[in-house]
């Protein structure tokens, strides 16, 4: 059962990661929104893309402009906090349990 246990904490690692990652991708674009980069560069489009459509969704959802502030990335990131708090730490205790 020891494998089944070092798989769940492969995803959980992997996970934390991928979620880390995505927060400072939104980080970055919260950072960008602050200049003015050019739109057509390739790092200013990716992260763009990569953003909207997490962001989109929340600020779908919930009203989350105050005095013309978007706080739909502090949303986001709280979010991504959660399920690192919550969804990362049960795979983890959940690997043990097998271990």
């Amino acid at each position: 059962m020891f494998i089944l246990g070092n798989f769940f904490k492969a995803i959980a690692v992997v996970l934390d990661y991928a979620l880390s990652i995505y927060m400072w991708l939104i980080i970055a674009r919260a950072v960008l929104s602050w200049v003015n980069p050019d739109p057509y560069n390739a790092i200013v489009r990716f992260i763009n893309n990569i953003t909207e459509p997490v962001l989109y969704q929340i600020r779908k959802i919930l009203p989350v402009s105050f005095g013309g502030i978007d706080v739909s990335p502090i949303v986001a990131m709280l979010g991504i906090i959660f399920l690192q708090t919550f969804l990362v730490g049960s795979l983890h205790r959940l690997a043990l349990s097998f271990l």
